[in-house]
């Protein structure tokens, strides 16, 4: 046994004022009941809500905040009721590692919806009152229900990010049949949700465009990505020429910005999903009634879909793009975060670098 006690056995890091910076940590995770999985944590990717959390954007921050909710490992411990996984298993857990298990959604797998409020990963009061801490650690402690298995053959370092990147916006574009091979699909923004809208976008054989205000991500978007066709959007002459020609586009971006433009370039009755947080939406009715276009807005997803995703993925041989860090290069990530400095989304090596 080493120094640390018995109880206080998980390592991590930790924001403990809204500074934000990160800390080495160590705390007690609650004990392997019946229908839990104990997962030793080997990546752990680099979500904006760590930001939001840990420097307590929303004022409702409780440190010590451990972030992360994009999790992958391996399973050590299983309780005596689970069936689904065994020890050496490869694991995920996402956003949310709780739920009532008892309302229409949840018994639907739309746990992420469920009526008394999915319990989040990190900076959230548990059933049994304790404050959940995510993945910036070196084990966790999940229901079953809640973890999802990521085949032998696929990388854990690039699962992390599907948890929430990946799962963000392949929900939305499953429930809106964003999957018919011919169709076209707007991405909105680059970034760590925009670059898996694309490549989820390619594997569905729609026609993807990437709009963009950084015309410096033209040449990786379309050689490296795979995009049909890159669009400075605030080039209004770019713009006008591709009115009322997308089925569908997704919002991935959380910065302020205008809606109406984009919804002009939706045929009739094409859908506006969004996935960012900009502080307000707005937008002329006229845009949204002529036409009968839709605007939607989606959250990550249910347990069922998650799954679902992560077999997909292997299967289409999908990986996200992701810089692999250690966890003491997490602050500086976070601010290359901010100045969206990164292509498209950091994963921290905590198997190799937490000690």
């Amino acid at each position: 046994m080493s120094s640390l006690t018995a109880k206080d056995d998980c390592l991590a890091w930790a924001a403990r004022d809204p500074s934000g910076i990160l800390s080495p940590y160590n705390f007690s995770r609650r004990a392997v009941c019946s229908d839990d999985v104990s997962l030793k944590i080997t990546h752990c990717g680099i979500c904006y809500a760590d930001l939001i959390w840990t420097r307590n954007f929303h004022g409702d921050s409780k440190y010590p905040v451990v972030p992360g909710h994009e999790i992958a490992g391996i399973v050590k411990e299983v309780g005596s009721n689970v069936h689904r996984f065994k020890v050496g298993d490869h694991v995920g857990v996402g956003t949310y590692v709780n739920s009532c298990r008892s309302c229409e959604y949840c018994n639907d797998g739309q746990e992420v919806h469920c009526v008394k409020g999915s319990v989040y990963t990190f900076n959230a009061v548990d059933a049994d009152g304790s404050i959940t801490k995510g993945g910036y650690s070196s084990y966790i402690v999940a229901h079953e229900r809640y973890c999802f298995r990521i085949p032998e053959n696929y990388p854990l370092a690039s699962a992390a990010p599907l948890l929430c990147a990946g799962i963000t916006v392949y929900s939305p574009m499953l429930s809106h049949k964003m999957n018919q091979p011919g169709k076209s699909l707007g991405v909105i923004g680059l970034g760590g949700l925009g670059h898996m809208a694309v490549k989820f976008g390619k594997a569905f054989g729609l026609n993807v465009t990437i709009f963009s205000t950084s015309v410096s991500k033209k040449e990786e978007a379309l050689s490296l990505l795979g995009a049909n066709r890159f669009v400075v959007s605030s080039d209004q002459e770019q713009m006008k020429a591709l009115a009322k020609s997308f089925d569908f586009i997704i919002d991935t971006a959380s910065g302020d910005h205008p809606f109406d433009p984009y919804m002009s370039l939706l045929k009739t009755a094409g859908v506006l999903v969004l996935v960012g947080f900009p502080s307000e939406v707005k937008f002329s009715p006229g845009s949204l009634n002529i036409g009968n276009k839709t605007i939607s807005g989606s959250v990550t997803g249910g347990t069922k879909v998650t799954q679902e995703m992560i077999d997909f993925c292997a299967a289409h041989k999908i990986y996200p793009n992701i810089e692999v860090i250690p966890i003491q290069y997490a602050n500086e990530a976070l601010e290359r975060l901010i100045k969206k400095d990164v292509k498209y989304r950091f994963v921290i090596d905590i198997e190799n670098s937490l000690k």
